[in-house]
């Protein structure tokens, strides 16, 4: 199945840029030179993935990507000039799965995508004899991608499912930086990275107001998904 990609940036080099890549790579690919563009195409398109530039006119990507995480939790990645650390937090904090800095490699960038789009599509083929996992008061369907607490569903982002799902294959197990990064990112961990950070004190809100109700730092080691 080809898969679709929505390229929304206002440099039209950078749109042909990826669109080559992409339909060279098997994708199917749309464009929108603006915010508001894009969230028309999303309404009225069936789209896999999002790569979103933050400088836009009419709508800037940060409120794309709010938008998107109203309705949507498919794989978004930002790429974008603002290349600062808050910059970074704050995409990664509002739902993006991925922040790119530009000037960026565009066989970087693919390997990204292409890591992104095999960790979130393929979690329904991962583990079928096992349909559902449950900790405590939490439900995770495996084939549906969803999550339940005392029977309500959870609007979470493909990550955070992704770090979720990982925590409760494995719970009272105490997983590192770099164990965690591997697995749910799908890239080898070379250097300390904030998006791990981010990613689980947003999980841990959704989840309680305690941060460590469900998912423990454990100090110098890493972090365990309590099992009581």
């Amino acid at each position: 199945m080809a898969y679709t990609v929505l390229v929304a940036d206002d440099e039209a080099e950078i749109r042909e840029l990826l669109r080559l890549y992409l339909e060279k790579d098997g994708y199917q690919v749309l464009e929108a030179q603006d915010g508001a563009i894009a969230l028309s195409l999303m309404e009225r398109e069936e789209i896999d993935m999002v790569l979103l530039d933050i400088m836009m006119p009419k709508m800037d990507g940060y409120h794309v990507l709010k938008k998107i995480r109203e309705n949507s939790n498919i794989p978004v990645m930002i790429l974008s000039a603002k290349n600062h650390d808050a910059d970074k937090i704050l995409g990664l904090d509002l739902g993006a799965d991925d922040y790119l800095a530009k000037p960026f490699n565009p066989m970087e960038a693919m390997a990204r995508i292409n890591s992104n789009i095999r960790r979130f599509y393929s979690l329904g083929a991962k583990g079928k004899e096992l349909k559902q996992l449950q900790v405590k008061d939490l439900k995770l369907d495996t084939e549906s991608c969803i999550v339940y607490q005392s029977g309500q569903p959870i609007d979470l982002t493909s990550v955070e499912y992704k770090l979720l799902r990982l925590f409760m294959e494995h719970p009272g197990r105490v997983f590192t930086k770099q164990q965690v990064y591997e697995n749910v990112w799908g890239e080898e961990y070379a250097i300390a990275d904030n998006n791990i950070m981010v990613c689980i004190s947003r999980l841990r809100a959704k989840l309680s107001e305690d941060s460590g109700a469900y998912i423990k730092t454990i100090r110098g080691l890493g972090y365990r998904m309590e099992k009581e």
